[in-house]
């Protein structure tokens, strides 16, 4: 038999800057003072204007399930007969490649939940982002467990270099220049220097690869270092990878992003990272156990994060804060009928096409494999406000405009009550 050559197209989503654009005081991410000279007039922008959604304040996010922080994550998982009638709708005659958890929480003290195959695993790709992003503000509250003011500290003023970590990723990291007003985008190079939360808003705001595995690494280092690792050196970093065994990296660098979601009662089987997210971070750790995602893995995340119940209060309002969408929507979240809403948002796409079996396979159209994955809190002027977790890996479809289409369709069925 002929053997079947198979052609990799593989990608991850590209979701474009979030948090609040009047955070540049608080956090020193040059990127939002460029966002908010733009909206002062003071500079012209180069994109489109932001969406409405797009305009809250850092003072105006807050979290929605505050006042049911005590509650189990039982009493919210069990879903609502008339709503989960009505969802079911949504998927009527589509095979199980579609997963679905939602939860409306425009009425906090009577949350409705739908579910569908809540339970299936995907590779959660880009989406995975979170677990760092978690692990992150975990090692924080480890290293200064009575002062909020010492943990933003750390993440504005602490600088790291990129070094191999950073290579390689397609996706391009917004850099301005405060001085000179310039702004250059391209991709992550070794010799690149930024703060601890600059790494983490481009881990998140164009979901680079390579921030994402510089975070995970000093994620990693606070976990070795404990107290030492504030005023840790590039040089002592680079002494520890380079003498450390590679077996001890990698358990280690799996611990610090797993075991954070163990302790909030997230199994294995319902989310877990196990790889960073580029070849350069290869280098000292291995894969390990493999990734997964789940809806209800990922929805119990977010429901804690909504009662302030992710390491604490002060945390999950700013790891919210992360993840808000503050520039061009794409896939999920460029639903028109989410243009007034605040979106909290991340996404992964993870597709290969094998061409010659069809030729015209293209981007995020699969025809091996064609995962992805939107996780979105949605909260609209008028109250309606809910968190929805769409996995899918429906081979040969377009998943982004699959996606954007589901979001309005899912948008209709809540506002409809």
């Amino acid at each position: 038999m002929k053997a079947v050559l198979f052609i990799p197209v593989i990608a991850m989503l590209l979701i474009l800057a979030l948090y609040p654009i009047d955070g540049y005081d608080q956090t020193g991410i040059r990127r939002l003072k460029r966002l908010e000279r733009i909206q002062q007039g003071a500079i012209k922008a180069t994109n489109p204007p932001l969406p409405p959604g797009a305009l809250k304040t850092y003072g105006e996010i807050a979290l929605q399930l505050r006042t049911r922080a005590g509650d189990s994550l039982g009493g919210f998982l069990q879903p609502d007969p008339d709503f989960q009638a009505r969802v079911n709708t949504l998927f009527r005659g589509l095979d199980k490649s579609y997963s679905l958890a939602l939860l409306d929480i425009s009425d906090p003290a009577n949350p409705r939940y739908a579910q569908r195959n809540q339970l299936a695993g995907y590779q959660p790709g880009s989406v995975g982002k979170i677990a760092v992003l978690n692990a992150l503000f975990y090692q924080l509250a480890r290293l200064y467990p009575d002062s909020w003011e010492k943990r933003t500290a750390l993440l504005r003023d602490k600088s790291v270099r990129a070094g191999v970590w950073g290579l390689t990723d397609e996706h391009t990291i917004p850099i301005y220049d405060l001085e000179k007003n310039s702004l250059v985008k391209r991709q992550v190079i070794a010799a690149d220097v930024f703060t601890l939360y600059e790494w983490t808003d481009h881990m998140l705001s164009v979901s680079n690869n390579g921030a994402a595995s510089i975070v995970w690494r000093e994620v990693l280092l606070m976990a070795a270092f404990g107290d030492r690792y504030p005023g840790l050196t590039q040089e002592q970093a680079d002494a520890y990878f380079n003498e450390t065994e590679r077996k001890v990296l990698t358990d280690l660098g799996n611990e610090v992003v797993n075991q954070p979601l163990r302790e909030l009662g997230i199994s294995g089987d319902e989310w877990r990272l196990g790889s960073f997210f580029t070849r350069g971070a290869n280098t000292y750790v291995g894969d390990k156990g493999g990734s997964i995602g789940t809806p209800q893995g990922l929805m119990k995340y977010l429901i804690q994060l909504e009662q302030g119940n992710i390491i604490d209060e002060a945390s999950s309002l700013e790891m919210k804060r992360l993840l808000y969408m503050t520039d061009r929507r794409i896939r999920y979240a460029q639903a028109p009928a989410l243009r007034e809403a605040a979106v909290y948002f991340k996404s992964g796409s993870l597709y290969k096409c094998d061409r010659v079996k069809d030729p015209s396979c293209g981007k995020y159209m699969g025809n091996v494999i064609n995962y992805m994955n939107s996780v979105a809190i949605v909260e609209h002027p008028d109250n309606c406000k809910y968190i929805v977790v769409l996995m899918t890996n429906v081979l040969g479809k377009n998943s982004a405009s699959d996606h954007m289409y589901l979001a309005g369709r899912i948008d209709q069925l809540i506002r409809q009550n």
